[in-house]
């Protein structure tokens, strides 16, 4: 690999870092490592910024020398769905230790769901939340605005109010909720068209998911509990690409989960629909089977599926019709999920675990490589959102957020170990492989050996 210095071009390493002073981050030399998992070579940060990248680099006086042989260097990981709970929800999460626990998982940026209280649909609650993430500054917090007045599905939130905020929202979702509405979509699709923005939507059919508790299909009737039928999800997806088509705007699908789904979206594709679309990691590894033992921690909205629908969705990632993973990280109480099933909160933990299971389910099943991760964990979250500083190359002269992730460990997860006030996380006592040696925050330190660099 030859070599390559920084540019005196601007780049997206000109931004300001959230809640990070670049020029006061130390100069650092990740030796060793490969980048994207691909040829062996140093990556050289320097001003919170990569410097050079090539084969061994020379470090500068006093430079810091990270021994990264046999690692994998990645850009930051940007998580497009996360749930922080702040304001409102305190006891589940905070954005302090929400963002710890994405540090932890290698993300340096997260998308913060409108569903708090208050609901983040006006300028003012995503510029508190923006600036909550600011004074944290474990990883950057792009607020996500409600698309509907508090959630309530029938009148548009100030969509251009918070575009237009310091938080320059540009991702819009009711998640949690449906826009089930469809005159009231389309006009979501058409306003956020104006300023390049997308709407998430949650699919899920409200009248035919009543009541319901878990996948409609075998083990629901065996065991017992409401189903949720698989067309709730495809139902809506299909309508929205179709919506989406008529007013050429950009759509994007939250946690998709079924098999069905997965065609509709790549059929929109090869219509030329402008869709994005998501899968959780917990969909990509677990099935409705586990619902048998009655353990709420893995009730979940949309449904763990049948193991079809997980090869479905893995084929989908694979093949581009899924863009992105996305963690879904839904923390509660533990009284929340510590009850019977039908009575129990629905959401999983994820942050911490999302890069072991896309290793566990993708790569080391040979049907992602590095670079695919790159791309459905850094890039393309990141080019949805229409963030500029984050899921850059690892290149000279970008911005210095950089994973450096050792494939080779494996232990078992164990949640009491975690930054996140959730506890519940659908992979406790699963063993995972992979191992966070050092997240860089436009090149400061957030995580060393996947303990938190305290700052």
């Amino acid at each position: 690999m030859t070599p390559t210095t920084a540019s005196t071009t601007a780049s997206a390493a000109d931004a300001a870092a959230t809640g990070a002073d670049r020029a006061a981050a130390p100069a650092l030399l990740i030796r060793g490592g490969r980048p994207y998992g691909e040829d062996v070579a140093d990556v050289l940060v320097e001003d919170g910024t990569i410097s050079a990248v090539g084969p061994d680099l020379s470090a500068p006086e006093g430079a810091e020398i990270v021994d990264a042989e046999g690692c994998i260097v990645l850009p930051g990981l940007v998580d497009l769905h996360t749930h922080l709970r702040e304001p409102g929800g305190e006891e589940a999460e905070t954005v302090e230790t929400g963002t710890r626990a994405a540090a932890r998982g290698g993300f340096t940026a997260v998308h913060a769901m409108a569903n708090t209280t208050p609901v983040a649909d006006t300028a003012g609650v995503v510029e508190q939340v923006l600036q909550r993430g600011e004074d944290a500054a474990w990883c950057a917090v792009h607020p996500i605005g409600a698309v509907t007045v508090g959630l309530g599905g029938e009148r548009l939130a100030e969509l251009d109010a918070m575009a237009g905020s310091r938080a320059r929202v540009r991702v819009f979702s009711d998640d949690g909720k449906c826009v089930s509405d469809p005159v009231l979509m389309r006009r979501a699709l058409e306003y956020v068209k104006t300023f390049d923005g997308v709407i998430a939507q949650h699919a899920q059919d409200p009248r035919l998911t009543e009541g319901a508790q878990m996948h409609e299909g075998r083990v629901s009737a065996e065991i017992g509990l409401t189903g949720w039928p698989s067309v709730a999800e495809e139902s809506i997806i299909a309508r929205d690409v179709l919506l989406a088509e008529h007013v050429g705007s950009r759509l994007h699908v939250c946690h998709l989960s079924t098999a069905g789904s997965v065609e509709i979206v790549r059929w929109a594709k090869q219509r030329g629909v402008d869709v994005t679309a998501e899968v959780t990691p917990h969909h990509l590894l677990l099935t409705d089977e586990e619902a048998r033992g009655y353990d709420a921690v893995y009730k979940v909205n949309p449904p763990l599926r049948t193991r079809a629908d997980v090869e479905a969705v893995r084929e989908g990632l694979a093949d581009g019709t899924i863009d992105i993973v996305a963690t879904d990280h839904a923390p509660h109480p533990a009284d929340a999920k510590d009850r019977e099933w039908d009575t129990a909160a629905f959401g999983m933990t994820g942050l911490e675990t999302a890069l072991g299971i896309v290793q566990q389910t993708m790569v080391d099943t040979g049907t992602l490589t590095w670079r695919d991760v790159a791309r459905v964990l850094s890039e393309t979250p990141a080019r949805i959102a229409r963030d500029l500083d984050q899921g850059r190359p690892l290149a000279a002269g970008e911005v210095a957020h950089v994973l450096v992730w050792d494939p080779r460990p494996a232990a078992e997860v164990d949640p009491e170990e975690h930054a996140s006030r959730g506890r519940n996380s659908p992979v406790a006592g699963r063993t995972l492989p992979g191992r966070n040696r050092l997240t860089l925050l436009a090149g400061r330190p957030t995580v060393r050996d996947s303990r938190l660099a305290e700052h």
